[in-house]
């Protein structure tokens, strides 16, 4: 399995390995162990370009799936694409008491079990079906280390 990490952020240090780790273990928890993915990490300027162009939204939001099985295309490995803002889940982290790099894992198989078809605004049975399914996917992924740091002011002088 393969899991493409792009990082959009300069003030963010990104544990690859334990994001990459994080992803590898969705997959495998959702059954889809030789499924390719993309996760890119970006800010909330972009998230809100992507959420207009792609969703007719015109704000910022904290997760956002790009199937590919759904689309005719020839590569079938690949799931798709989850970009995750990190302001945006940085904010909802504080406001749940919780770390950012548990609101990344969160967002992350959110974000996954979006490209295997489960949708919480089809209807309430279809939420609570995705709610559950996210639950036992994250109880796999808390063994990952960190995924994610902010740059300390000196780490920011060497770029």
């Amino acid at each position: 399995m393969a899991v493409f990490l792009r990082v959009r952020l300069r003030w963010l240090s990104q544990r690859q390995g334990g994001l990459v780790r994080a992803a590898q273990t969705i997959l495998e928890s959702i059954g889809e162990p030789q499924a390719e993915l993309s996760v890119e990490l970006v800010g909330d300027g972009r998230m809100r370009r992507l959420n207009r162009l792609y969703r007719g939204t015109d704000r910022t939001t904290d997760v956002l799936a790009f199937a590919m099985r759904e689309a005719r295309s020839p590569c079938r490995r690949l799931l798709g694409d989850v970009v995750i803002s990190v302001p945006t889940a940085m904010r909802q982290a504080k406001e749940a008491g919780r770390s950012l790099n548990e609101e990344i894992a969160a967002l992350l198989v959110h974000g996954v079990l979006h490209l295997c078809g489960y949708d919480h605004e089809r209807n309430e049975q279809e939420a609570e079906r995705m709610r559950r399914r996210e639950q036992a996917v994250l109880r796999a992924v808390e063994t990952v280390p960190r995924l994610v740091r902010r740059r300390t002011r000196r780490t920011q002088r060497r770029l």
